[in-house]
């Protein structure tokens, strides 16, 4: 049985889905988080940046240029060719065209850099993310399903990546084409300009109100995405289950609830882009409106040039356009904030068991292991309440007792996966929290019941315990536990591809991979978890004699509920509610009166 994992970190450190749900203050929190972690994405690239605002604000003044030039062209040129001057219509034709090659030019520029930091970000992104989980404990992984990860990879960084590839070269044009134009509103007729600056009262409260709404609405999206994204990894990853229970229509019933939840969040986040796109367009036609009724009593008084008006006009039509794109870019924006509020909180998601500062060396272990006075539990409950237990040197230890009992626990906290909360667990006399990870993990290796096998070949997954071990090395570990023989009766022997999870092998046949996986390792201390209780008698028996093998010379902690393989250790171990009940020889327990002899003489009858 596997134990829960342990919990109690605060939200601050919790990739939290429902952020709705968060205490007071969280949600500036995780604001805060997101920019943090954008800045750290950013910051390698300060001077592309630089350099792409640059290119960005000479773009955007060719492109303002053209309006400009239209309205001189219509108060200058016009007049100028009347009277047979066809020189400022020629100058102001090839201005015009400048600028619009310029304009091009500028931004194929621009196009193509953001591309590349765009690209640069998502990939240190990626790598981060994925390096990061990687080296989080198991009580992240136990807590935090497999879905959701999946989610943080694929949904959410994509989420970023629709943002920096589209939505930001939109905002940051839109921005700039809103403030020059602005700005030339008000330098080229201040009254003009004046009128203009009645529309945005209304404009910056549908603007807010926009904001306002928009960012719940869009977090609720990714939400509801990766709520999708958790069912659909469970459902398929536990197929057989759900085929074997009959489980199809009750997830049926249950995909089609967050399928509609899905719906629903992205209907409400298109109903406010509905509202507030018209809403945009139709104050800027209510202040052209305005401006070209103001504009034109003031050309019928003589007051202003009608090339001015028209370029105030066509400068203004301009303002407004630029406003939707930027409302369009908010909806990239909210969703790439949420997505990045998610990301974050994985990658602040700190190892319980960190590697140490300046550890240990411990290039050669001789295997003896102690628990001293050693304290754990899970969410406020305690499993070892105060163990104190020496394995010396090239012992091997059989661990027994009831579901519970903390035998796994025990097994964990060996091969380092938690830390006591208090005591230590020394290897050689070393802490092993004081151990760099490569000596702990070449030290200590552990064999679990699943014996997780990789995609890839037989030898390939074999290889997993000592990467660089060549074939004739592989060939023999698989000879010493007594693989060999199914593995060259595969179809392309140690060639053969094992499948997704070693599905192509039978579960006996994968144990036995492990089993060679971790002679090849050839650790000083080694763990077995269950590891026989998917062998079948056959299978078992042929692995008692490549266990006698395996567990020579190294010290050995065997978790079993099958007490043919407890037969073969030097030492037994019963434990119950955390403490060690028995102590002694598998002949000395047996032959007293205890739980383990109880235990024995049950498998006993239960094989007549």
């Amino acid at each position: 049985m596997t134990d829960p994992a342990p919990t109690g970190q605060d939200w601050r450190g919790v990739a939290t889905e429902d952020t709705d749900e968060l205490p007071p203050g969280a949600g500036i929190f995780l604001r805060a988080r997101s920019r943090r972690l954008l800045g750290e994405l950013l910051r390698p690239h300060r001077r592309s940046l630089w350099w792409l605002l640059a290119t960005v604000v000479a773009q955007n003044a060719a492109w303002l240029a053209g309006p400009l030039l239209i309205g001189v062209g219509i108060d200058v040129a016009v007049p100028a060719l009347v009277d047979g001057d066809a020189g400022p219509l020629v100058w102001i034709t090839l201005a015009m065209v400048a600028a619009a090659a310029l304009d091009t030019g500028l931004r194929f520029l621009f196009l193509t850099g953001s591309g590349r930091v765009g690209q640069a970000v998502l990939l240190t992104l990626r790598r981060r993310v994925f390096t990061h989980v990687q080296v989080l404990p198991l009580s992240f992984h136990e807590r935090y399903t497999s879905g959701r990860t999946i989610s943080r990879l694929t949904s959410d960084v994509e989420a970023l990546a629709e943002l920096l590839d589209e939505g930001l070269d939109g905002l940051i044009t839109a921005l700039f084409s809103v403030l020059g134009i602005g700005i030339v509103l008000v330098v080229l007729d201040p009254p003009l300009g004046l009128t203009a600056l009645l529309g945005f009262p209304a404009l910056f409260w549908v603007a807010r109100w926009f904001q306002r709404n928009s960012t719940a609405a869009y977090r609720r999206t990714r939400e509801t995405i990766a709520a999708l994204i958790v069912q659909f990894t469970e459902t398929f990853g536990g197929i057989r289950a759900v085929q074997a229970f009959r489980r199809e229509p009750r997830n049926d019933e249950l995909y089609a609830v967050l399928n509609e939840d899905n719906r629903q969040a992205h209907d409400r986040a298109f109903w406010l882009i509905a509202v507030f796109v018209p809403a945009v367009v139709l104050i800027g036609n209510l202040v052209t409106v305005a401006v070209l009724g103001h504009g034109a009593l003031r050309v019928m008084d003589g007051a202003l040039a009608v090339g001015t008006l028209v370029s105030f006009l066509l400068y203004l039509r301009r303002f407004f356009d630029p406003l939707q794109d930027i409302a369009m870019f908010y909806n990239s924006y909210q969703s790439a904030t949420a997505a990045l509020e998610k990301l974050s909180g994985v990658l602040e998601e700190r190892p319980t068991v960190p590697e140490p500062r300046d550890p240990v060396p411990l290039p050669a272990a001789a295997g003896e292991l102690v628990f001293d006075d050693v304290r754990f539990g899970y969410t406020g409950t305690t499993v070892l309440p105060g163990l104190q237990l020496t394995l010396p040197p090239g012992e091997t230890v059989a661990l027994v007792g009831t579901t519970g009992a903390g035998k796994s626990t025990l097994a964990r906290l060996a091969a380092r996966f938690y830390d006591p909360v208090e005591g230590e667990v020394r290897l050689d006399g070393v802490p092993l929290h004081r151990l760099s990870d490569a000596d702990l993990r070449r030290a200590v290796v552990m064999v679990t019941q699943e014996s997780f096998l990789f995609s890839g070949t037989v030898a390939d997954n074999i290889a997993f315990g000592r990467p660089g071990a060549d074939r004739a090395q592989i060939e023999g570990a698989a000879r010493a536990i007594g693989a060999h023989a199914f593995i060259t009766a595969l179809p392309e022997g140690y060639d053969t591809e094992v499948d997704k999870r070693g599905g192509r092998l039978s579960a006996g046949q994968r144990q036995l991979v492990g089993f060679a996986r971790a002679f090849l390792a050839d650790p000083a201390v080694l763990i077995l978890d269950e590891a026989t209780s998917s062998l079948d008698v056959p299978s078992e028996r042929l692995v008692q004699h490549a266990l006698r093998t395996l567990l020579a010379d190294r010290t050995a902690l065997i978790i079993a509920h099958r007490l043919s393989t407890v037969e073969i250790a030097d030492r037994v171990l019963v434990m119950e509610g955390g403490r060690i009940v028995e102590d002694g020889s598998p002949a000395e327990l047996v032959a007293g009166t205890g739980r383990f002899a109880a235990l024995h003489q049950a498998w006993a009858d239960s094989l007549v």
